[in-house]
Protein backbone atom coordinates (compact mmCIF):
# COMPACT_ATOMS: atom_id res chain seq x y z
CA UNK A 1 0.00 0.00 0.00
CA UNK A 2 2.99 2.29 1.16
CA UNK A 3 4.41 1.49 -2.27
CA UNK A 4 1.27 2.39 -4.55
CA UNK A 5 1.00 5.58 -2.57
CA UNK A 6 4.45 6.53 -3.09
CA UNK A 7 4.00 5.57 -6.97
CA UNK A 8 0.81 7.97 -7.14
CA UNK A 9 2.74 10.73 -5.55
CA UNK A 10 5.56 11.00 -7.56
CA UNK A 11 3.18 10.55 -10.52
CA UNK A 12 1.24 13.79 -9.17
CA UNK A 13 3.76 15.59 -9.00
CA UNK A 14 5.80 14.46 -11.86
CA UNK A 15 2.39 16.19 -14.11
CA UNK A 16 2.60 19.42 -11.91
CA UNK A 17 5.63 20.05 -12.76
CA UNK A 18 5.61 19.44 -16.64
CA UNK A 19 2.58 21.37 -16.52
CA UNK A 20 3.06 24.36 -14.39
CA UNK A 21 5.18 26.39 -17.15
CA UNK A 22 3.65 25.90 -20.48
CA UNK A 23 4.94 28.05 -23.51
CA UNK A 24 2.50 30.52 -23.40
CA UNK A 25 2.81 31.58 -19.36
CA UNK A 26 3.46 35.38 -19.15
CA UNK A 27 6.38 35.67 -16.84
CA UNK A 28 5.25 38.92 -15.32
CA UNK A 29 1.96 37.57 -14.39
CA UNK A 30 3.77 34.89 -11.69
CA UNK A 31 5.85 34.99 -8.82
CA UNK A 32 7.50 31.73 -9.91
CA UNK A 33 8.54 31.43 -13.65
CA UNK A 34 10.90 29.15 -15.39
CA UNK A 35 11.24 29.21 -19.16
CA UNK A 36 13.90 29.02 -22.09
CA UNK A 37 14.15 30.67 -24.53
CA UNK A 38 16.42 30.11 -27.88
CA UNK A 39 17.57 32.43 -30.55
CA UNK A 40 20.91 35.00 -30.93
CA UNK A 41 23.39 35.15 -27.95
CA UNK A 42 25.86 36.74 -27.29
CA UNK A 43 28.54 38.40 -25.25
CA UNK A 44 31.34 40.76 -25.63
CA UNK A 45 34.29 41.73 -22.95
CA UNK A 46 38.25 42.68 -23.37
CA UNK A 47 38.68 41.12 -26.81
CA UNK A 48 36.74 37.85 -26.21
CA UNK A 49 33.53 37.20 -28.28
CA UNK A 50 30.91 34.81 -27.95
CA UNK A 51 27.83 33.99 -30.24
CA UNK A 52 25.49 31.69 -31.46
CA UNK A 53 22.35 32.04 -33.98
CA UNK A 54 21.08 28.74 -31.85
CA UNK A 55 21.58 29.68 -28.49
CA UNK A 56 19.85 29.52 -25.78
CA UNK A 57 18.87 31.68 -21.93
CA UNK A 58 17.20 29.80 -19.06
CA UNK A 59 14.79 32.40 -17.62
CA UNK A 60 14.40 32.48 -14.16
CA UNK A 61 12.32 34.11 -12.03
CA UNK A 62 11.43 34.33 -8.13
CA UNK A 63 9.36 37.53 -7.16
CA UNK A 64 10.70 40.43 -8.72
CA UNK A 65 14.37 38.90 -9.10
CA UNK A 66 15.11 38.06 -13.18
CA UNK A 67 18.29 35.53 -13.28
CA UNK A 68 19.04 34.96 -17.17
CA UNK A 69 21.10 32.06 -17.89
CA UNK A 70 23.12 31.43 -20.95
CA UNK A 71 24.15 28.82 -23.40
CA UNK A 72 27.50 28.80 -24.95
CA UNK A 73 29.72 29.85 -21.59
CA UNK A 74 28.17 33.57 -21.75
CA UNK A 75 28.30 34.41 -17.92
CA UNK A 76 24.54 34.65 -16.40
CA UNK A 77 22.80 37.80 -15.97
CA UNK A 78 21.49 37.21 -12.16
CA UNK A 79 19.23 40.05 -9.77
CA UNK A 80 17.57 42.11 -12.05
CA UNK A 81 14.46 43.68 -10.73
CA UNK A 82 11.61 43.77 -12.64
CA UNK A 83 8.05 44.85 -11.35
CA UNK A 84 5.56 42.38 -11.34
CA UNK A 85 2.79 42.79 -14.70
CA UNK A 86 6.34 44.71 -16.21
CA UNK A 87 7.61 43.30 -18.78
CA UNK A 88 10.63 46.04 -19.31
CA UNK A 89 13.21 46.73 -17.29
CA UNK A 90 15.35 49.99 -18.66
CA UNK A 91 17.97 51.37 -16.73
CA UNK A 92 21.12 54.03 -17.51
CA UNK A 93 23.51 53.88 -15.08
CA UNK A 94 27.02 54.50 -13.84
CA UNK A 95 27.83 50.43 -13.46
CA UNK A 96 25.47 49.27 -15.68
CA UNK A 97 23.18 49.66 -18.28
CA UNK A 98 20.54 47.54 -19.62
CA UNK A 99 17.63 46.84 -21.68
CA UNK A 100 15.36 43.84 -20.96
CA UNK A 101 12.18 43.18 -22.39
CA UNK A 102 10.31 39.77 -21.55
CA UNK A 103 6.92 38.28 -22.74
CA UNK A 104 5.39 34.75 -22.90
CA UNK A 105 6.92 34.05 -26.81
CA UNK A 106 10.10 36.78 -27.29
CA UNK A 107 13.01 37.56 -24.66
CA UNK A 108 15.47 40.88 -25.89
CA UNK A 109 18.11 41.72 -23.85
CA UNK A 110 21.04 44.57 -24.22
CA UNK A 111 23.03 44.66 -20.98
CA UNK A 112 26.47 46.59 -20.53
CA UNK A 113 28.29 46.44 -17.34
CA UNK A 114 32.21 46.64 -16.88
CA UNK A 115 33.01 46.95 -20.22
CA UNK A 116 31.41 44.02 -21.58
CA UNK A 117 27.88 43.70 -23.30
CA UNK A 118 25.26 40.63 -23.75
CA UNK A 119 22.63 40.54 -26.30
CA UNK A 120 20.00 38.32 -26.81
CA UNK A 121 17.24 38.12 -29.23
CA UNK A 122 15.55 34.92 -28.48
CA UNK A 123 11.82 33.23 -28.84
CA UNK A 124 9.91 30.72 -26.88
Amino acid sequence: MKSILKIFGILCLSIFVFTACSDDDDPADSDFFIGRYTGKVAYTSSGETKSNDNGFVQVVKVGNKYNFLFSDDIPDITGIEIEKNDNTAVMVGSTDTHYIRINASKLTILYLKDNASWTADTNR
